[in-house]
């Protein structure tokens, strides 16, 4: 009999490390397995049971929990243990999620070779390795990929410039510094199945001609950086890394690198700077870094998981992947749920699943068990949307209409007791603390903005003030370098126009 519980830092800080190791004493027979974390966070710690082949799950289980379960499978009674949630793998397809980046994780022993090839792992390398470069980007083309890191660019316009720029060397660099808040798709992705991320760069470096990779990672996920360097040595052990590619005889290596805790450097040229030693501070553009990049040569950037999408793409068939999702989004979506929300998680869902089925039907609605009031996508510069919005299918172009964005796919709920006001104010503060200082709009008016917002609420020449608000919005979003300071004032724009009552007297809904 095997046993599965998640490692994932997220189940470990609830609690799936005692869990595991209340089943090491319990059932000392079986065969206890670490893995990723399924993303139903609200069941971890989730435990998973094999039996004749089929799993089943229960949670969230304490550990004091542990030998009733043990005991209940033992007498043939799961099904009746009031922690039982069953199938996982019908849970998921029951909700509409489609695993095609994820289908891993959760599943195997993270940094197993075997485990991963026999769950599919590789088979995308291997297609990819007997294709010119060229067939590899048409591929990436044709299923529509774009950059799931916040931008949405077409992946394989990217790829495709870095693949046509004759300078050499090449480089792959991974942006892994994810620090948006509400989000956590690529620490699950490294945590959990951190060999597909290793897949996916080098399907990359081949199609582009790269022959040196590196993983940007930002220092608070420390158990990510165990993983992945655990996961680079096992794919060198196996020739999916080094100067021979599974036998191909073509070469490409990854370096783990570590930032320094700034979110600009999620910003790509301000990564780059990093990665060169350098403060990360904003680069003009152009030169793009498709052209000149790192060390002032070809780089092909994406996040993680754009990049651990491309091993399904390959495997599978660009038809295939894009013939999820709606209109020019396609493919799927990793949700990340969260903040007043009853079901919080990841749900990998096709393009154009509504937010209020996410919210609602798959979230469960507020914990609270009050009405939910706002709701930002897109990270913490992303636009706040009302209630009315709801009925928005998740897709970039429709988004945008609503004058919002997706961004990484976090989705973040507030109920009714939310001050938008400060909401907004937090907005910028945020951009002002995290501003790496280059531009006058973003470094000064990041201030400014807050101390308009102040006046605004305590009632000093509020109509005054509210116009000078949308003024120095306007002057940030036209006039800094990068999306840090044009896009901090997409979460204060909304505020004003969704909830103006909370920048005038408006006082907190009674929490009961």
């Amino acid at each position: 009999m095997k046993y599965y519980v998640s490692k994932d830092s997220a189940a470990v800080s609830v609690g799936a490390a005692e869990t595991a190791a209340a089943l090491d004493r319990v059932a000392p027979d079986a065969t206890l397995v670490r893995t990723g974390s399924r993303g139903l966070y609200w069941l971890e710690p989730l435990v998973e049971v094999e039996q004749d082949g089929h799993r089943i799950g229960f949670g969230p289980l304490a550990s004091s929990e542990v030998e009733s379960v043990v005991t209940a499978i033992q007498a043939g009674t799961s099904s009746a243990h009031p922690r039982y949630v069953g199938d996982i793998d019908e849970l998921l397809r029951s909700q509409g999620q489609r695993r095609l980046t994820f289908a891993r994780c959760g599943v195997i022993d993270p940094t197993d070779w075997d485990d991963f090839v026999a769950h599919g792992g590789s088979a995308g390398l291997r297609m990819a390795l007997e294709q010119d470069g060229q067939t590899i980007v048409d591929a990436v083309k044709t299923s529509g990929l774009r950059g799931r890191g916040g931008a949405g660019f077409p992946t394989g316009i990217k790829w495709q410039t870095v693949h046509d720029t004759p300078s050499t060397p090449k480089y792959v660099v991974c942006n892994a510094d994810e620090g948006d808040s509400g989000t956590y798709a690529d620490r699950m992705m490294m945590e959990g199945d951190p060999l597909t991320l290793l897949e996916g760069m080098t399907i990359a470096a081949v199609a582009v001609g790269a022959t040196r990779g590196y993983i940007y990672l930002r220092s608070e996920y420390p158990d990510a950086e165990r993983t992945l360097k655990r996961a680079i040595e096992v794919a060198h052990e196996v020739g999916m890394l080094g100067d021979d590619i599974l036998g191909s005889g073509r070469a490409f290596d990854v370096e783990l690198r570590m930032g320094a805790g700034a979110y600009i450097c999620g910003e790509e040229t301000s990564l780059l700077e990093s990665l060169e030693g350098k403060r990360g501070v904003v680069r003009f553009k152009p030169p793009l870094p498709a052209v000149q990049g790192f060390l002032g040569q070809p780089t092909m950037i994406n996040n993680v998981i754009t990049l651990c999408s491309v091993p399904a793409i390959m495997a599978q068939g660009a038809e295939h992947y894009a013939s999820f999702g709606i209109n020019k989004s396609r493919g799927t979506l990793t949700v990340q749920l969260c903040g007043n929300v009853a079901r919080p998680g990841l749900y990998e869902m096709p393009f154009g699943v509504t937010l209020d089925h996410v919210i609602n039907s798959l979230g469960g609605g507020a914990r609270s068990g009050r009405p939910v009031r706002a709701v930002q996508v897109g990270g913490p510069l992303g636009a706040y949307l009302p209630q009315a919005y709801l009925d928005t299918p998740l897709g970039y172009e429709e988004m945008a209409e609503k004058k919002s964005m997706i961004g990484h796919g976090g989705v973040v709920v507030f109920d009714d007791t939310v001050d938008m006001a400060q909401q907004a104010r937090f907005a910028m503060e945020f951009c002002d603390l995290e501003s790496c200082g280059k531009c006058t709009p973003c470094r000064v008016g990041s201030v400014r903005a807050q101390e308009v917002i102040d006046r605004i609420v305590a009632d000093d020449d509020r109509a005054g003030n509210l116009d000078l608000l949308r003024e120095l919005c306007d002057t940030m979003i036209n006039g800094s370098l990068c999306a840090h300071g044009g896009m901090a004032p997409f979460p204060v724009l909304s505020a004003l126009n969704h909830f103006s009552e909370d920048f005038g007297t408006r006082e907190p809904a009674e929490v009961q």
